[in-house]
């Protein structure tokens, strides 16, 4: 899906103050993570791969933004990351998350991921529907996986294999 009013690009520590701004809109969502403040820079940096880091941007304002993260540190995992996913709340529903999340499969197949999964509050069912748009299928459920603001929380586990890395 192209937009020529938005544009994707590698995500760098410059574009943090605006990355940190729209990862806490999805925080105060109770919707998009367990995480209940945003991190540093630095501990963000070092919690998510070195490749595979997209911001959209519409101008010069980041509009969104999807990174990978390690599942494992075993190296028989080094293939299969995270996804995370973030819009901004004005620029929702507008096909940003959808540009976001084909630039990072693309990224991640160049870099030779041949997994990339996610976990989902089954209530975001926008992103659940996101995800099976590029191709993510539900592969199972995780109940009372953890507890947000003293409430248990399921995940809907989802998982796109890549069609191009990891083949036999």
């Amino acid at each position: 899906m192209k937009r020529p009013d938005i544009i994707t690009g590698q995500m760098n520590a410059a574009h943090w103050k605006e990355v940190a701004d729209i990862y806490e809109q999805g925080i105060t969502t109770h919707m998009a993570t367990f995480e209940k403040k945003v991190p540093s820079w630095e501990a963000w940096n070092e919690n998510h791969l070195q490749a595979c880091r997209v911001v959209a941007q519409s101008g010069d304002e980041v509009v969104g933004w999807a990174a990978l993260s390690a599942v494992s540190s075993r190296c028989v995992y080094g293939g299969v990351a995270e996804v995370s996913v973030y819009v901004s709340k004005g620029h929702r529903g507008r096909g940003i998350g959808e540009m976001l999340l084909r630039e990072l499969i693309d990224q991640s197949e160049r870099s030779g991921y041949w997994t990339l999964q996610s976990g989902i509050f089954p209530e975001n069912k926008e992103s659940i529907h996101l995800h099976q748009k590029v191709g993510f299928r539900i592969i199972g459920f995780r109940e009372k996986i953890g507890q947000l603001d003293g409430v248990w929380k399921d995940n809907v586990l989802m998982e796109r294999r890549s069609k191009k890395v990891g083949l036999i």
